[in-house]
């Protein structure tokens, strides 16, 4: 098998795939010949994500949800029928002191950044291992890893999928299925303020922030036949800032 064509034919759903990481996980893995299931809010946006990737020879298509809605995540799960490789990217983030994040935020936060991912993962990868096989990725932070003042809210959403991912994999792999993380780094996306992410970028062993595409190849290398010993692994792309 062509090495760039490794995910050739896999229905590879990802979520927050119209912006960001997500957008260029999306791309990557669709160069990689997976066939797209593009997930967003958006349809302009999930548009314009389906163009670049068919027109770099992709399959891609447009589901749209909102995450934190019970019945429209079981709507992404119906129109995105099976699926092969899941990248649990949506969510976000929340920056501030403790005590002036109010409730209803802090509700919303936890709803797309851990209940989502796990309700995707309780719809599908069960479905996985019923046919033997199957990768799922979720996209976790540095800062479920590390102490960072104002992000605990956030910081929590991402040790919890670092956990889950473990819990996943020990459930999950013996029938086939590898369950991974990454915890990325600060990366220049749109999300957040780029003089913020430029000055935690500074704080990593490489001085910089990541671009999204740095992100993207370890979720496809994860998610292709090179990583086929790898599971229940929380792969750290963050410029070395865990390793200090």
């Amino acid at each position: 098998m062509n090495d760039q064509r490794d995910l050739e034919g896999l229905s590879t759903l990802v979520t927050g795939a119209t912006s960001g990481i997500g957008k260029a996980a999306a791309e990557e893995l669709g160069r990689h010949g997976a066939e797209i299931v593009v997930h967003g809010r958006d349809a302009d946006r999930g548009a314009e994500a389906v163009d670049t990737i068919t027109a770099q020879g992709g399959k891609a298509r447009f589901v749209a949800a909102d995450l934190t809605d019970p019945t429209q995540l079981d709507h992404l799960v119906e129109q995105a029928g099976p699926v092969d490789v899941l990248v649990n990217n949506a969510g976000f983030s929340w920056s501030g002191p403790t005590a002036e994040l109010d409730v209803a935020t802090f509700d919303r936060l936890f709803a797309a950044n851990v209940r989502a991912a796990y309700f995707l993962v309780a719809a599908l990868g069960p479905k996985m291992a019923a046919r033997g096989s199957g990768s799922i990725i979720s996209i976790g932070s540095m800062a479920g890893q590390i102490g960072l003042a104002r992000l605990a809210a956030y910081s929590a959403t991402k040790a919890t999928l670092a956990a889950m991912t473990r819990s996943w994999a020990a459930e999950f792999s013996p029938s086939g299925v590898r369950v991974n993380a990454v915890a990325a780094g600060p990366v220049l996306t749109n999300g957040a303020s780029p003089d913020r992410i430029e000055a935690l970028g500074a704080t990593t062993l490489l001085a910089r922030p990541a671009q999204p595409g740095e992100i993207a190849g370890v979720i496809a290398f994860l998610a292709s036949p090179k990583a086929s010993y790898i599971t229940g692994a929380v792969i750290a792309a963050d410029g070395g800032r865990t390793a200090i």
